[in-house]
């Protein structure tokens, strides 16, 4: 639909928010009537993609979280301290509006939000990501992200591998 970069930014009250819409519901109604509730409880942050500034095309959503070291794959883990968890970004969200689906921006937001969490001064492992069905899982296999061995559809990222890229 537009041609022009998108603009990443954290959401505020610039945004309309009401006209995005996504295939997911739950990702609209969290968008409409959740984000900014969780933005000033300090429980999310949300980021969102947008080519004039006020019409939202994407958004993701980021919190911190941990990840039990039990639960990574042996050989991931065996290079970690002992800790019973290790810290995590979890992205919580991620939604394209259907008008701008093909322009490889949900590829543009995961990608912003990897270096967010690789800049971030608060150590954290990885980003972590808990993909609501398979096609979701696919999207983020294709990225390079590793699922956990008893939890197919819950996958992460190391953000080493992204401080190197």
């Amino acid at each position: 639909m537009s041609g022009a970069p998108f603009r990443l930014a954290p959401l505020d009250a610039a945004h309309d928010r009401a006209g995005f819409n996504s295939d997911s519901e739950p990702l609209n109604r969290y968008l409409r009537e959740q984000a900014t509730q969780d933005i000033r409880r300090r429980v999310a942050a949300c980021f969102v993609a947008s080519a004039d500034g006020q019409r939202i095309a994407g958004y993701y959503t980021l919190a911190s979280a941990s990840v039990l070291l039990a639960d990574l794959p042996a050989s991931t883990g065996k290079k970690l301290p002992r800790y019973p968890t290790v810290p995590a970004v979890r992205m919580g969200r991620l939604a394209v509006d259907q008008a701008f689906k093909g322009q490889r921006l949900g590829g543009a937001l995961l990608a912003d939000a990897l270096d967010r969490a690789a800049r971030s001064e608060i150590a954290a492992f990885a980003l972590v990501v808990d993909a609501k069905e398979e096609a979701a899982a696919a999207f983020y296999r294709h990225h390079g992200f590793i699922a956990l061995p008893a939890s197919p559809l819950n996958l992460f990222l190391p953000l080493a591998t992204v401080q190197r890229s």
